[in-house]
């Protein structure tokens, strides 16, 4: 059975456009995001005079020009599974950037809401703090590449490695109610890449209510689209999990609600 939360890959378009988000393809107000394989020397181009973007190459390398600003050679990892931070680049809205591929490159461009006025970045290793997060079956490997500590107007970009056999964004937790001091309402996206690349891995997106349920087996390249509600992740046995996510909303803070039901789950009884 399709969903409008779970999308796949399509052949290439000429600029190498494998998957797009518009705002008004999710049904939401915030999140933006292309996944784009680019040939050697192919381009892609992008302007938008009301939003903002975050260039990352997730593999390959790229030669970035936003604006009067270039950066040659960003980015460099063989896969995203490499133990080693991606090539990144923050443009602010109102700027016009390309983007010429060094040999092949997966490039994911992350737009959001903003105003001109900030100067385009590149983002190093060192601005890209990285954490383990969980223990046991929920250990996974966080690596944060637009944290809310970093300038930005809307855009929350990080990414996360879930080890075969483990679960991630667990125990499952939520982010889609304003509650001031507790939880920011975020829209989010999450596109997975699986090695070895015939694997699989499951997502459930649902609310308390029950208004929302669906499971899905992602695949490689696939996306997940998270508008509200828990949406835990688990790796299948043998195949190593890899997601980017974004997130946006009106507060540039991640704030979440954990399902009481496996609150549990981070004390459990001795």
């Amino acid at each position: 059975m399709s969903s409008r939360l779970h999308l796949r890959p399509h052949a290439p378009t000429a600029d190498g456009t494998v998957l797009a988000v518009t705002p008004d393809s999710a049904g939401w107000t915030y999140i933006g995001q292309h996944i784009v394989r680019l040939a050697d020397g192919q381009r892609f181009e992008g302007f938008d005079a009301a939003r903002e973007t975050c260039l990352v190459l997730v593999t390959g390398s790229a030669d970035v020009v936003a604006g009067e600003h270039s950066f040659v050679a960003v980015g460099g990892r063989a896969t995203p599974f490499e133990d080693r931070a991606p090539g990144a680049v923050y443009v602010p809205a109102g700027t016009a950037y390309s983007v010429v591929a060094n040999g092949a490159a997966e490039l994911v461009v992350c737009t959001a809401p903003g105003k001109p006025g900030r100067a385009p970045r590149l983002i190093d290793a060192a601005h890209m703090p990285r954490e383990t997060r969980g223990q046991g079956t929920n250990t996974r490997y966080v690596r944060n590449i637009l944290p809310e500590g970093e300038p930005a107007d809307s855009l929350l970009v990080v990414e996360v490695i879930t080890p075969a056999g483990h679960w991630s964004s667990y125990p499952p937790h939520k982010h889609d109610t304003h509650v001031p001091g507790k939880e920011t309402a975020l829209e989010e996206t999450y596109y997975h890449r699986i090695t070895p690349a015939q694997g699989f891995a499951f997502q459930r997106v649902y609310t308390a209510e029950g208004d929302l349920d669906e499971s899905f087996a992602v695949g490689d390249g696939d996306m997940v689209l998270v508008p509200r509600g828990y949406h835990p992740v688990g790796a299948a046995h043998g195949y190593d999990l890899y997601y980017l996510n974004v997130m946006a909303g009106p507060e540039r803070r991640w704030m979440f609600c954990i399902d009481p039901d496996h609150l549990w789950i981070l004390s459990p009884p001795k």
